[in-house]
């Protein structure tokens, strides 16, 4: 039987689950089926977004990809799908910015359904105490195996968060990517985690480097990485929020993935019931997390019973993802953060100097990003 609709998401626990299982359920119903593809981590920036809703009706993405979509008016705004009144409780009910991460030329371009952000994370076996600050991290990696995650867009996002816990915000509207002196210190403290440990780990995703320290094999600890609710839940990794910086700001970069609506899609009242029913309370509490999924909204990071089945997971966590910064989202945005990220990885992993490196960063973001464009 051909399925009413179309999705595309992720394919890992996390991004499929809890969509399929929904999926079934409402076939079951009656009120309609969705088949959910999908396609790898990497998947999200291997396809320009306006192919992936040519081909599907729901796309889950992430922030970054709200400017590429909306210049190519792939996806519906939710204003033409929800109420205002609906749209407001969601800006309200939500984690940190997971919703405002959608906002971009007035509108919002997708529900946020699942929640995340870069924390720390480290072997739970380890007996100590997680470091607060970003000089502890250092003072760690001293006489322990620390690293960083590099991979694929990361080392730029790495970088973003370091800068946002020493005052920067890289999504403010600037022509500049970040200032200097910020992005030195940045870069600085970037360098001097970049030993052997990070080394070794520099072509893991974030699901490999979780694996990695799960297993032993790895670090015992990353002071960046996104958080994946499944391995705390497994008891294999621990938990903390991300490191902060002199003044005590958290520097962490916003992740966490968001449905849209393509363009192609014939839009019924039983869909949008579904996806009201996704974002609804008690999915957010009770269904989502018990098919491997990370709720967005705080009633369930704030439910006690969702965090001890996390094994503490959301409240050891919460302060970061409330303090979370937004990614650049502008037309380019995914372009210029691979190329930032490659210039990135290879000044730490070559030992090039900092103005090198952010010199070429800054020549990428003035490609990337037109003058005077949103950011």
């Amino acid at each position: 039987m051909t399925p009413d609709y179309r999705g595309l998401t992720w394919d890992h626990p996390r991004g499929h689950n809890a969509l399929a299982e929904a999926a079934r359920l409402t076939g079951a119903a009656g009120t309609g089926s969705i088949a959910w593809d999908t396609h790898s981590l990497e998947g999200f920036e291997s396809r320009p977004i306006a192919e992936q809703c040519a081909l599907y009706d729901l796309v889950v993405l992430d922030h970054p990809h709200v400017g590429e979509a909306v210049a190519s008016d792939c996806i519906v705004p939710l204003e033409e799908l929800f109420a205002a009144d609906e749209i407001a409780a969601l800006e309200a009910d939500t984690v940190g910015p997971s919703l405002a991460s959608y906002r971009f030329a007035g509108r919002h371009w997708a529900l946020p359904l699942d929640a995340a952000t870069q924390v720390m994370a480290y072997r739970s076996d380890w007996n100590e105490a997680p470091p607060t600050s970003w000089d502890a991290v250092i003072a760690l990696s001293e006489r322990a195996p620390v690293a960083l995650s590099l991979a694929g867009p990361h080392a730029a996002l790495s970088f973003q968060s370091v800068c946002g816990a020493l005052g920067a915000d890289p999504a403010s509207p600037r022509d500049a990517f970040i200032d200097r002196d910020i992005a030195r210190a940045a870069y600085a403290i970037l360098a001097r985690l970049t030993k052997d440990a990070t080394r070794k780990a520099a072509t893991l995703n974030p699901i490999a480097m979780l694996e990695a320290i799960a297993s032993g094999t790895g670090p015992v600890l990353c002071p960046l990485i996104y958080g994946y609710v499944n391995y705390s839940t497994q008891g294999v990794i621990a938990y903390a929020d991300a490191p902060s910086g002199p003044g005590g700001r958290i520097g962490s970069t916003l992740g966490g993935t968001g449905i849209a609506v393509s363009r192609r899609a014939q839009v019924t009242a039983p869909l949008l019931d579904h996806l009201r029913w996704l974002m609804s309370d008690a999915a957010q509490r009770t269904f989502i997390p018990r098919h491997d999924g990370q709720p967005s909204l705080r009633s369930a990071w704030t439910d006690p019973q969702v965090d001890a089945a996390a094994n503490g997971f959301y409240s050891a966590t919460r302060a970061t993802i409330e303090a979370a910064l937004v990614r650049p989202r502008h037309d380019h945005a995914i372009a210029f953060q691979t190329e930032a990220s490659a210039l990135l990885r290879a000044g730490l992993l070559d030992g090039s100097s900092a103005d090198r490196v952010l010199d070429a960063v800054d020549l990428a973001y003035s490609r990337h990003h037109s003058h005077g464009a949103e950011t």
